[in-house]
């Protein structure tokens, strides 16, 4: 299958529901669909290779990435799509790895999340954290909640991203976006001088170090909703990765901190589905319940996976349970259920 502009391949991508796209200069071409990765013969020339990764970048990012420099990029194409771009350098030559992001934000009944998604959407204040390995969907769900908010409530809705992915025009909400390296220097100051603008709700791409992370927690605890992600598996490991970004003197201080404003964590996962022609999202939820609170101030996180069996009532569920409701109705096999699972031999004896 051959290319020969980068016009080509996005459709092609596109059509085939691809979620992502590798180009490499001196060999082939992958894809990735439904989260198998397919690579397409013959590989194309190096020229080509290289002009369909400058076909993406503006003048100024194409010196940046010719001097050297790797580099993360938005980009509109010619039919509205947006994707979300990262060129690097490997064995002296170009790459660059394509997120392909959805044309419309779906809904959370399109996404098929659980109904307690929407009420963590409209809470007044606090954080709430959508967790997941790289690939999760962790994006979509969050622009799903910022669509939600947009088309329900008069609130504003500041993000800060790297880069911008999905763009939400003005409904209800007033929405501001902030690119971190073209509009603002990083999470960390964007987020202070967010509590300068009178944010309702503040999006924060990702909670990526120590400094970003302090000042999301601070920003919720001024009476902000916080939304971010973090690259985590589970609800307990959520709360372990906030405590160990944190110097060992704060830790006290942010278990409470944390305790005090966590109002939610979604961990997901998407899985293939049995007739192999797509993929579902698997949930675990965690609601920052008194019990949970007082787990984490306690350094009792090992107990969270209980307490979340004990909370199903409020709408808390493990990955294990959301999983086996999968397998039962037939919507994934058991084997791609315990290829995804934190604790597969419980799984299985559930199974």
């Amino acid at each position: 299958m051959e290319f020969k502009d980068f016009k080509e391949l996005a459709t092609y991508a596109k059509e085939e529901n691809c979620s992502d796209i590798h180009i490499t200069v001196g060999t082939n071409i992958a894809v990735r669909r439904y989260g198998e990765l397919k690579i397409l013969e013959p590989a194309p020339s190096a020229e080509i290779s290289r002009n369909m990764i400058f076909s993406i970048l503006n003048q100024e990012q194409v010196e940046k990435v010719t001097g050297g420099s790797d580099l993360d990029v938005g980009v509109m194409l010619w039919d509205g799509t947006r994707i979300r771009a990262n060129v690097y350098h490997q064995r002296n030559n170009l790459a660059c790895s394509i997120r392909i992001l959805n044309q419309s934000i779906p809904t959370f009944e399109e996404l098929l999340l659980p109904p307690v998604c929407k009420d963590l959407a409209e809470q007044p204040r606090g954080l709430v954290l959508v967790t997941g390995p790289t690939g999760s969907g962790k994006s979509t769900t969050l622009a799903s909640m910022v669509d939600y908010i947009n088309r329900t409530t008069s609130r504003h809705v500041l993000t800060i991203e790297d880069p911008i992915e999905y763009v939400y025009p003005h409904d209800k909400a007033m929405i501001h976006q902030r690119e971190v390296g073209k509009d603002v220097t990083s999470f960390a100051t964007a987020l202070r001088s967010a509590l300068r603008e009178d944010p309702d709700i503040i999006l924060v791409g990702e909670m990526r170090d120590y400094e970003t992370i302090s000042a999301a927690i601070t920003a919720a605890e001024t009476g902000h909703l916080v939304l971010s992600t973090l690259h985590t598996t589970s609800a307990a490991q959520t709360v372990e990765r906030i405590i160990d970004a944190t110097p060992l003197e704060g830790q006290d201080q942010i278990r409470t901190q944390f305790s005090n404003v966590i109002k939610g964590v979604i961990t997901q996962t998407l899985v293939p589905t049995a007739d192999a022609d797509g993929r579902v999202v698997a949930t675990e939820i965690m609601l920052g319940t008194p019990a949970i609170g007082n787990l984490i101030r306690d350094k009792k996180t090992i107990q969270i996976p209980s307490s979340i069996q004990a909370g199903r009532q409020a709408g808390m569920h493990l990955l294990n349970d959301d999983l086996v409701s999968l397998v039962a109705r037939g919507r994934i096999t058991k084997e791609n259920a315990m290829w995804v699972s934190n604790d597969p031999a419980a799984l299985d004896k559930m199974c």
